[in-house]
């Protein structure tokens, strides 16, 4: 099913700004160059869609690719200025809440779980559904424009890696207006919390749905090193905290492996 012709009216509803399109490399990239060059005109909230993103990046520089119309691309503008400097840590890891609370909604009755991998994977049954990354606009700390990339109609032989998981794979067709509503929604109440400085509400409810915590697991840090231990808990701006006998490593950046 291709981008629906009605659009999304229910996303609509909750954002200023719906902008969709049918191809293009990046939507993080087209995104991030439009609020450059006019960010009274995508404010807070705004959002570009497309299902056939040609270029798409994730965390660590990865590539992201999909054959079109398979999986939705969606980019939203977080106005970070209205979120205290100590807090914003926090967005990437509520955008990931946010995409696990829509994509749990959409599987009410299948009998599937959406989890949260630290610090921003969307998980199923174990498999990554959706991947998502946050980027600051250049030349200013209070603009952040955040990625999710969403398998939604991929079969299982496109599916690049045994990881992986989508809609289609697991029996469902998604509605994908109700899933970027929900998403919408459950985003803009966590920045609402992070805004009014509830930092407290959001941990505990991120907390909660990530699946990382409580897991042994292997971290590989930007540096090349690797962390390998029990992951214990988030720390106060949403760092991961990894213990292994009695020394314990805070890691605020690393891609996580879940060893058991």
């Amino acid at each position: 099913m291709p981008i629906p012709a009605a659009g999304y009216p229910l996303t609509a509803a909750l954002s200023p700004r719906v902008q969709v399109v049918e191809t293009t490399d990046s939507t993080n990239a087209d995104v991030v160059a439009a609020v450059t060059s006019d960010p009274a005109g995508w404010p807070h909230l705004s959002l570009l869609i497309t299902d056939d993103q040609r270029a798409g990046r994730g965390r660590l520089d990865r590539t992201w690719t999909a054959p079109a119309g398979t999986a939705l691309a969606v980019s939203v503008v977080v106005d970070a200025g209205r979120i205290p400097m100590a807090a914003r840590g926090w967005i990437p890891l509520a955008a990931g809440a946010a995409m696990t609370r829509a994509v749990n909604a959409r599987l009410s009755g299948h009998g599937s779980k959406a989890e949260l991998k630290w610090p921003n994977d969307v998980l199923v049954d174990g498999a990554k559904i959706c991947g998502i990354l946050a980027e600051a606009v250049p030349g200013t700390l209070d603009t952040v424009v955040v990625g999710s990339g969403i398998n939604t109609r991929m079969t299982r032989a496109d599916l690049p890696v045994s990881t992986a998981t989508s809609f289609a794979a697991i029996g469902l067709e998604v509605d994908e207006d109700r899933l970027l509503a929900d998403y919408l929604e459950a985003l803009a109440g966590f920045l609402s919390h992070l805004s009014e400085g509830d930092i407290a509400h959001v941990h505990r409810d991120i907390e909660k749905l990530c699946a990382t915590v409580g897991r042994e697991v292997s971290v590989s840090l930007p540096d090349g090193t690797t962390v390998q231990g029990r992951a214990e808990r988030l720390d106060e701006e949403g760092r991961l905290v990894v213990g292994s006998g009695t020394i314990q490593t805070v890691v605020s950046a690393g891609d996580v492996v879940h060893v058991r």
